[in-house]
């Protein structure tokens, strides 16, 4: 079709109703073939010229919605450009030009000078840690061009290995061994990091993250990757000096300064980081005493037969615990000088390591208004509520379970790093977990449902006087859990037949003398 000069540069095209619904024309302007497409009630126009196949086939792609943003798709090698800015999605060197377009009076209007060219585009991560940055990682493999990254740290730190900690606090590593990424990282990718000011808030109308010392960054796509928040006790005392969690390299140096100037250290949690703690301050000659208020340590991941072995081991190597103990109340003047519990009694103490727990980091999500239960809600594809808002991580609710491990978060990371970089489709479907401790000398591994239920049979190898403890769990011929102590190198090989849902019938009898036995013919 023509157009018929009127005002200005204006031009009218065509009746509005003369194009159909999730459709596209073309139409000669200014000797140029331009694109119009009418999606929903919307206009839009953009180059017909395809540049991946050097022809004028634009105006007959397929229309569409991808991650929130209008498209249309080449008909010829099916790459995707913006209807709003003309960028290709899966090569932005080959993005093409889009036009000013407008309805007026049932007429479309449109002008032949093009829209000023949009540059790449902005992610904001806000969150410095392993998951969003392992996503950051993955997006600079698959799409180097496709955004301006900025990251938003609340820590002072470069990205580093949080699962490291314990190694740290211990003196087996320095913070150097646990860096990830170091400052000259972010340079080299041209990350621009904002350190030690956490993001406050995000307008989600404007498309702007605020900081707490007032800079604000627009954004195009945001990563959402704030992670946990230790659990404090709310009982007296807990904000007295000495109080403090583990969870980060300033909990770290804390106890590290504390371990040089007193001697006592109560440990308010039995669980996988509560044992990590005391293990790495009993390392720098504190008198330790775990307290638990349950009667078996890691009762997430252990069954009572491996908990006692784990606790005796612990006790040769000098800690000391307190069973089945409510903590009640922290007591000093400025700083802790006691530990009190609900049956009475009382321990003294110089410093006071609560690990009782971690809860998804969520409020910055819940106050820009995004959907959050116990996390932030996200379907399979990390996205959440809101479409240019994506999530990772500690901080993450996906089918109603939050992750705390460090495998779950890199199959998360790989996905959203997809869909960040328009790269096809991936889906997230959840994870199967593993846990191992990281203490010297200790050998533990634990996966899935290791307890089992009414249908399941546990299979179980206890050699008390070499401290070895295997107990595999299977269902219909297929592993379900595992709890493997003192001997833990075919915790792989039973995580993989989990995974797989490998048959094992045939090697039933075998099962618990690891893979080479049970695959032996």
């Amino acid at each position: 079709m023509s157009a018929t000069q009127t005002r200005a540069e204006w031009k009218v095209i065509c009746e509005f109703d003369d194009i159909t619904p999730q459709t596209g024309v073309c139409a000669l302007v200014d000797g140029k073939q331009i694109a119009i497409f009418r999606f929903d009630d919307m206009l839009f126009a953009v180059d017909n010229y395809d540049p991946a196949s050097e022809a004028n086939v634009i105006s007959r792609g397929i229309v569409g919605d991808l991650g929130g943003d209008p498209v249309v798709a080449s008909p010829i090698y099916k790459h995707h450009y913006s209807l709003v800015t003309g960028r290709c999605l899966e090569d932005p060197d080959n993005s093409i030009a889009a036009y000013p377009v407008r309805l007026l009076e049932g007429k479309v209007w449109l002008q032949s000078t093009p829209l000023k060219k949009v540059g790449r585009r902005k992610l904001v991560v806000i969150g410095n840690g392993m998951a969003g940055m392992r996503t950051v990682e993955e997006l600079l493999q698959l799409a180097p061009n496709a955004y301006d990254i900025t990251v938003i740290s609340a820590e002072p730190h470069a990205n580093y290995n949080r699962i490291l900690l314990s190694p740290v606090l211990s003196g087996e590593k320095t913070i150097a061994d646990i860096i990830i990424n170091p400052l000259s990282w972010y340079d080299e990718k041209g990350i621009k990091l904002h350190r030690d000011d956490p993001a406050i808030s995000i307008d989600r109308k404007r498309r702007v993250v605020k900081t707490r010392s007032g800079a604000v960054f627009p954004y195009d796509r945001v990563l959402l990757a704030t992670g946990s928040n230790p659990i404090i006790l709310p009982i007296p005392g807990n904000k007295l000096q000495g109080v403090v969690t583990f969870r980060d390299l300033q909990d770290v140096d804390t106890m590290l300064a504390a371990s040089k100037k007193y001697q006592r250290a109560v440990v308010i949690g039995g669980g996988l980081l509560g044992l990590e703690a005391a293990y790495g301050l009993k390392r720098r000659g504190m008198d330790v005493t775990v307290v638990h208020l349950l009667d078996s340590l890691m009762e997430r991941q252990l069954d009572k037969a491996a908990a006692e072995l784990l606790k005796a081991s612990l006790e040769k190597r000098g800690l000391n615990f307190k069973m089945n103990a409510k903590t009640v109340e922290i007591v000093g003047d400025e700083r802790v000088g006691e530990v009190r519990f609900d049956d009475g009694s009382q321990l003294h103490a110089d410093l006071v390591v609560m690990a009782a727990g971690i809860r998804p980091n969520i409020e910055l999500a819940k106050e820009a208004g995004l959907r959050c239960e116990r996390g932030v809600i996200v379907d399979d594809a990390m996205q959440t509520f809101d479409p240019s808002i994506y999530a990772v991580g500690e901080c993450v609710q996906h089918r109603n379970i939050c992750y705390g491990l460090v495998a779950p978060l890199w199959d998360q990371a790989r996905v959203c790093a997809i869909h960040l970089a328009e790269k096809g489709m991936s889906y997230y479907r959840g994870s199967l977990t593993s846990t191992q401790l990281k203490v010297t000398g200790i050998d533990l591994f634990s996966m899935g449902d290791f307890i089992g239920g009414r249908n399941s049979e546990a299979l179980v190898m206890k050699d008390t006087k070499r401290g070895i403890y295997k107990r595999v769990v299977i269902e219909d011929n297929k592993v379900i859990g595992a709890v493997l102590y003192g001997d833990a190198k075919d915790g792989p090989f039973y995580f993989d037949l989990m995974n797989e849902q490998r048959d094992v019938g045939s090697m039933r009898d075998r099962l618990l003398f690891g893979a080479a036995m049970a695959e032996s013919a």
